[in-house]
């Protein structure tokens, strides 16, 4: 077993305020914090959730920003799956994959959710909702 394998579930857990700018500041702590775990920058699986959380996260501050309030990202590792969450303050917009068009310039994002992650979904909180997406790590990070 890789040293740097958790053998318990380890955290990560941020509020930020819903700007764009604080997307980008959540990916680029997602990726540190997933390089602390063993999961090295430049990999897939880091890759894979740099893409995820860069997605969830533009979701939260583009179609679910309530003014005044913040969107939170989780991240948790087992040895085998990495779970992101993003939660925001708006129950009443969930993500619903739809078909763009070919000259759309977005509206991709949660079909790139689907394929880079194992599962993805969405669960209810007291105020608002929390999308969430795990990335097995098993397979791609070698282990048994």
């Amino acid at each position: 077993m890789n040293p740097q394998t958790p053998t318990h579930t380890v955290e990560f857990t941020q509020r930020f305020p819903a700007t764009r700018k604080c997307a980008q500041l959540a990916r680029l702590l997602a990726v540190h914090a997933l390089d602390g775990w063993g999961i090295a920058v430049g990999t897939g699986p880091s890759d894979a959730a740099a893409q995820i959380v860069a997605e969830l996260a533009a979701n939260a501050v583009t179609h679910a920003k309530v003014p005044g309030r913040e969107f939170e990202l989780r991240l948790s590792r087992t040895a085998d799956t990495l779970r992101i969450e993003v939660s925001d303050a708006r129950a009443e917009c969930a993500p619903v994959p739809r078909n763009p068009g070919v000259d759309a310039e977005s509206g991709r994002g949660l079909f790139l959710i689907e394929v880079l992650a194992s599962s993805w979904g969405t669960k209810e909180r007291v105020v608002g909702k929390t999308v969430w997406a795990d990335i097995g790590l098993a397979q791609v990070l070698g282990q048994n």
